[in-house]
Protein backbone atom coordinates (compact mmCIF):
# COMPACT_ATOMS: atom_id res chain seq x y z
CA UNK A 1 0.00 0.00 0.00
CA UNK A 2 1.36 3.51 -0.77
CA UNK A 3 1.72 6.03 1.58
CA UNK A 4 -1.04 7.85 0.66
CA UNK A 5 -3.66 5.35 0.79
CA UNK A 6 -2.25 4.25 3.96
CA UNK A 7 -2.58 7.88 5.77
CA UNK A 8 -6.16 8.10 4.49
CA UNK A 9 -6.99 5.00 5.87
CA UNK A 10 -5.66 6.71 9.43
CA UNK A 11 -7.06 9.32 8.86
CA UNK A 12 -10.64 7.80 8.71
CA UNK A 13 -9.72 5.81 11.30
CA UNK A 14 -8.95 8.57 13.98
CA UNK A 15 -12.13 10.55 12.58
CA UNK A 16 -13.71 7.29 13.29
CA UNK A 17 -12.56 6.77 17.31
CA UNK A 18 -13.26 10.65 17.55
CA UNK A 19 -16.94 10.60 16.61
CA UNK A 20 -17.58 7.41 18.93
CA UNK A 21 -15.62 8.79 21.82
CA UNK A 22 -18.03 12.16 20.82
CA UNK A 23 -20.89 10.07 21.10
CA UNK A 24 -19.86 8.19 23.97
CA UNK A 25 -19.26 11.52 26.05
CA UNK A 26 -22.70 12.97 24.71
CA UNK A 27 -24.70 9.16 25.35
CA UNK A 28 -22.81 9.78 29.29
CA UNK A 29 -24.10 13.14 29.60
CA UNK A 30 -27.64 12.32 28.79
CA UNK A 31 -27.54 9.65 31.41
CA UNK A 32 -26.73 6.77 28.80
CA UNK A 33 -23.45 5.86 30.50
CA UNK A 34 -24.95 3.82 33.22
CA UNK A 35 -22.91 5.75 36.24
CA UNK A 36 -24.63 9.19 35.88
CA UNK A 37 -26.70 9.56 38.57
CA UNK A 38 -30.52 10.45 37.95
CA UNK A 39 -33.10 12.11 39.55
CA UNK A 40 -36.30 10.70 39.85
CA UNK A 41 -39.42 11.48 41.20
CA UNK A 42 -42.45 10.02 41.87
CA UNK A 43 -45.92 11.17 40.14
CA UNK A 44 -49.53 10.70 39.77
CA UNK A 45 -50.63 10.30 36.00
CA UNK A 46 -52.56 12.63 34.46
CA UNK A 47 -55.05 9.85 33.03
CA UNK A 48 -55.81 9.21 36.87
CA UNK A 49 -59.24 9.33 37.79
CA UNK A 50 -59.96 11.81 40.68
CA UNK A 51 -61.43 9.06 42.94
CA UNK A 52 -58.38 7.12 42.55
CA UNK A 53 -56.02 9.45 43.01
CA UNK A 54 -58.28 10.63 46.39
CA UNK A 55 -58.38 7.05 47.37
CA UNK A 56 -54.08 6.45 46.55
CA UNK A 57 -53.85 10.19 48.28
CA UNK A 58 -55.80 9.13 51.40
CA UNK A 59 -53.77 5.98 52.01
CA UNK A 60 -50.60 7.24 51.64
CA UNK A 61 -51.04 10.46 53.76
CA UNK A 62 -52.63 7.76 56.44
CA UNK A 63 -51.20 3.93 56.98
CA UNK A 64 -48.98 4.63 53.91
CA UNK A 65 -46.98 7.10 56.31
CA UNK A 66 -46.55 9.70 53.99
CA UNK A 67 -45.37 13.31 55.19
CA UNK A 68 -48.24 15.23 54.17
CA UNK A 69 -47.93 18.29 55.94
CA UNK A 70 -46.52 20.30 53.20
CA UNK A 71 -49.69 19.62 51.13
CA UNK A 72 -52.41 20.71 53.79
CA UNK A 73 -53.93 23.92 53.94
CA UNK A 74 -50.96 26.91 54.57
CA UNK A 75 -48.29 24.60 53.18
CA UNK A 76 -46.06 25.15 50.22
CA UNK A 77 -47.38 22.78 47.94
CA UNK A 78 -51.39 22.94 49.60
CA UNK A 79 -53.06 23.67 46.02
CA UNK A 80 -57.02 22.51 46.70
CA UNK A 81 -57.83 22.66 43.32
CA UNK A 82 -55.16 20.27 41.78
CA UNK A 83 -55.43 17.13 43.06
CA UNK A 84 -52.52 15.59 40.81
CA UNK A 85 -49.97 18.16 41.89
CA UNK A 86 -51.42 16.95 45.65
CA UNK A 87 -51.26 13.41 45.07
CA UNK A 88 -47.87 13.86 43.61
CA UNK A 89 -46.47 15.26 46.45
CA UNK A 90 -47.27 12.73 48.80
CA UNK A 91 -46.66 10.06 45.88
CA UNK A 92 -42.96 11.38 45.93
CA UNK A 93 -42.69 11.38 49.89
CA UNK A 94 -43.72 7.83 50.25
CA UNK A 95 -41.60 7.06 47.18
CA UNK A 96 -38.33 8.34 48.60
CA UNK A 97 -39.12 7.04 52.27
CA UNK A 98 -39.66 3.81 50.86
CA UNK A 99 -36.50 3.05 48.24
CA UNK A 100 -37.53 4.15 45.26
CA UNK A 101 -38.42 1.74 42.98
CA UNK A 102 -41.43 0.73 40.65
CA UNK A 103 -43.28 -0.91 43.71
CA UNK A 104 -43.10 2.15 45.53
CA UNK A 105 -44.13 4.19 42.62
CA UNK A 106 -47.42 2.58 41.74
CA UNK A 107 -50.51 3.75 43.98
CA UNK A 108 -52.71 1.87 42.41
CA UNK A 109 -51.67 2.56 38.67
CA UNK A 110 -52.32 6.15 39.59
CA UNK A 111 -48.81 7.32 39.81
CA UNK A 112 -45.26 6.88 37.50
CA UNK A 113 -41.59 7.47 37.92
CA UNK A 114 -40.17 10.64 36.07
CA UNK A 115 -37.09 12.36 35.44
CA UNK A 116 -38.97 15.79 35.06
CA UNK A 117 -38.30 17.67 38.30
CA UNK A 118 -42.10 18.48 39.09
CA UNK A 119 -41.68 21.27 41.47
CA UNK A 120 -43.96 24.66 40.90
CA UNK A 121 -43.31 27.64 42.61
CA UNK A 122 -42.44 27.18 46.28
CA UNK A 123 -43.28 23.64 46.22
CA UNK A 124 -40.29 21.53 45.63
CA UNK A 125 -40.43 18.28 45.33
CA UNK A 126 -37.12 16.38 46.96
CA UNK A 127 -35.30 13.70 44.73
CA UNK A 128 -34.37 10.32 44.38
CA UNK A 129 -30.75 11.99 44.88
CA UNK A 130 -31.82 13.72 48.13
CA UNK A 131 -33.22 10.05 49.63
CA UNK A 132 -29.40 9.13 49.42
CA UNK A 133 -30.06 5.81 47.69
CA UNK A 134 -27.46 5.83 44.68
CA UNK A 135 -28.62 2.37 44.01
CA UNK A 136 -31.78 2.99 42.19
CA UNK A 137 -31.97 0.20 39.04
CA UNK A 138 -35.81 0.67 38.20
CA UNK A 139 -37.02 0.85 34.63
CA UNK A 140 -36.74 3.81 32.66
CA UNK A 141 -38.27 6.79 33.95
CA UNK A 142 -41.57 7.94 32.36
CA UNK A 143 -43.68 11.35 32.80
CA UNK A 144 -46.61 11.11 33.85
CA UNK A 145 -48.29 11.34 30.41
CA UNK A 146 -46.85 8.12 29.49
CA UNK A 147 -43.43 8.86 27.54
CA UNK A 148 -40.01 7.67 27.81
CA UNK A 149 -37.99 10.87 28.20
CA UNK A 150 -34.82 8.75 29.44
CA UNK A 151 -31.79 9.09 27.46
CA UNK A 152 -32.13 5.37 25.66
CA UNK A 153 -33.97 7.10 22.34
CA UNK A 154 -31.32 9.41 22.38
CA UNK A 155 -28.82 7.40 22.82
CA UNK A 156 -30.20 4.70 20.52
CA UNK A 157 -29.84 7.30 17.76
CA UNK A 158 -26.39 8.31 18.43
CA UNK A 159 -25.75 4.10 18.04
CA UNK A 160 -27.28 4.18 14.73
CA UNK A 161 -25.56 6.91 13.33
CA UNK A 162 -22.34 5.36 14.70
CA UNK A 163 -23.36 2.26 12.60
CA UNK A 164 -23.97 4.45 9.94
CA UNK A 165 -20.57 5.67 9.92
CA UNK A 166 -18.91 2.79 10.77
CA UNK A 167 -20.50 1.16 7.46
CA UNK A 168 -19.92 4.20 5.31
CA UNK A 169 -16.51 4.01 6.25
CA UNK A 170 -15.96 0.35 5.35
CA UNK A 171 -17.69 0.98 2.32
CA UNK A 172 -14.88 3.98 1.22
CA UNK A 173 -11.88 2.26 2.39
CA UNK A 174 -12.13 -0.44 -0.55
CA UNK A 175 -13.02 2.54 -3.00
CA UNK A 176 -9.78 4.45 -2.24
CA UNK A 177 -7.50 1.38 -2.31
Amino acid sequence: MNSQIRSQMDSGVALLFALFSLLSAAAAAQGGGGGAARELWCVAKNNAEDAALQSALDWTCGPGGADCGPIQNGGPCYDAADLQKTASFAFNDYFLKHGPSEETCNFANTAAITDLNPSHGSCKFPSSLTAGNGNFSGAAAVDSGGVDPSSAISVTRHVVILGSLVNCMLFAIPLVL
